[in-house]
């Protein structure tokens, strides 16, 4: 995997043992190329497999960054990744390894994009989104962004979130979801 944008651009993202779907280069750089500009944004990424999106975020601009990724295989792949993009831009990135329900039950922060690429056969993605409205995790104007398999669907609304983007990558989909 390669970082597509911003000052990292090109940078090679090594990938963890274990089961992993990576983000596909082309639909990361679509996704990013839409959002514009992170400079000074808050990013939280989520199911995050090797840190790549985050890593990406950092590289666009944003200087909060955090991810969660459960899978303990993955750790010391995330944490070298993360400590390479960490002494090239001086931007920390938060790595926290649980799963992603523990992790949205405690979390006290909010963020401007949050990023979810949770597993196809993961079924709870719904109840992700309704936790990000219902914990007010998201800040005012911000984007929540869900990747998914074409055959799930997921409504136009969930409380405060209003689809506002689908973007079709093959039989990935991706939702924007901005906060009303």
């Amino acid at each position: 995997m390669r970082i597509t944008g911003g000052a990292l651009t090109g940078r090679i993202i090594k990938c963890p043992d274990g089961v992993i779907r990576p983000a596909m280069d082309r639909m990361r750089e679509s996704v990013f190329a839409i959002l514009g500009d992170l400079s000074g944004k808050s990013w939280l990424d989520m199911f995050s497999g090797s840190g790549t999106v985050a890593i990406e975020a950092v590289s666009r601009g944003a200087t909060q960054v955090q991810l969660c990724e459960k899978d303990k295989i993955k750790v010391s792949t995330i944490l070298n990744n993360v400590s390479i993009t960490e002494k090239e831009l001086g931007v920390k990135i938060g790595c926290h390894f649980m799963a992603t329900e523990l992790f949205l039950k405690r979390c006290k922060d909010t963020f401007d994009y949050i990023f979810f690429d949770p597993p196809f056969p993961y079924k709870f993605r719904l109840d992700l989104l309704k936790t990000v409205d219902k914990r007010n995790l998201l800040n005012d104007g911000g984007t929540v962004l869900i990747h998914y398999p074409e055959e799930d669907a997921l409504p136009d609304e969930i409380g405060n979130l209003t689809l506002c983007d689908k973007r079709v990558y093959g039989r990935s989909i991706v939702n924007f979801y901005k906060k009303k």
